[in-house]
């Protein structure tokens, strides 16, 4: 169901993770991220599983609402699984297990299926226990340098949190009109693919109504409230570093390092360190 999507809702409840400065939430998600991305091994990918389980814990959200962020990319995980599994061009020295399928083609597409599946947890656990207007302000503080060569920075910022409140309001909408086209007897799951994408039009044209119709009542609602973007605009909540940000860095710099430890040494040295 489409209304299960999870990324872009936020899950209110109170916990560490929730009350951190988003500013370092944000920051934190970037470093996660390159640490994914300069991942070598099996291993390093155990401690960014293990650093994001410790996120997940202390955030009090429950596993089921963030695993159901993996809804929205499980079609591009299995397509780029199997490109890999058919099509990875591996060396005279593969184990050919069958067909074209080789020992480095299933690795390869393991590993990279890992890599997509915890880059999109970790960044569903950010819009979780981040509201759109704390988002919006550690946004736009991060970008506040760029306000020196008169970069929109403030209107970026509000952008980029308008689009990820819509992402569950529009999800809820498009489940709307299924459902209704539905009881009017459409059918969305017979048919050759030419088909099936036709069949798509009587719910793209009400939802692009539906989404602009949302657009200009937010409009008249900013406008009626005097909104003026970023001009003389103060803030009600001071964004501030506390001891939870603090502990976050140390335990963000830690797994990094770790990851480049075996990513230089692999594992072989830590197990010595036990025999």
């Amino acid at each position: 169901m489409l209304s299960d999507v999870a990324f872009g809702q936020y899950y209110p409840t109170e916990s560490p993770v929730h009350r951190m400065d988003p500013r370092a939430k944000i920051n934190f998600l970037i470093a996660y991220i390159v640490m994914i991305f300069i991942v070598k091994n099996f291993w390093g990918f155990l401690i960014s599983g293990i650093f994001l389980g410790l996120a997940v814990a202390v955030s009090k959200v429950p596993l089921g609402s963030v695993l159901k962020s993996m809804k929205a990319i499980l079609f591009l995980i299995l397509f780029t699984f199997v490109l890999n599994v058919f099509f990875y061009e591996s060396d005279e020295n593969a184990v050919k297990l069958f067909w074209v399928v080789t020992d480095e083609g299933i690795y390869n597409a393991v590993f990279l299926a890992l890599r997509l599946i915890l880059l999109v947890m970790g960044s569903s656990v950010l819009t979780l226990t981040t509201t759109p207007v704390n988002l919006t302000d550690g946004i736009e503080s991060l970008l506040k340098p760029l306000k020196l060569i008169h970069f929109p920075v403030h209107e970026l910022a509000l952008i980029m949190s308008i689009a990820l409140r819509f992402i569950p309001t529009l999800m809820d909408e498009t489940e709307r009109i299924i459902r209704a086209q539905k009881a009017r007897g459409a059918d969305f799951e017979s048919g050759n693919l030419i088909s099936r994408a036709k069949a798509l039009v009587p719910i793209l044209i009400p939802l692009l109504i539906s989404a602009f119709r949302r657009a200009e009542e937010l409009g008249d609602a900013m406008d009626a409230r005097c909104y003026s973007g970023s001009s003389g605009r103060t803030k009600f909540k001071k964004l501030k570093f506390g001891y939870r940000d603090l502990i976050g860095l140390m335990v963000v710099a830690v797994s990094i390092t770790a990851v480049v430890l075996l990513n230089i040494y692999g594992i072989n040295p830590i197990i010595n360190l036990f025999k």
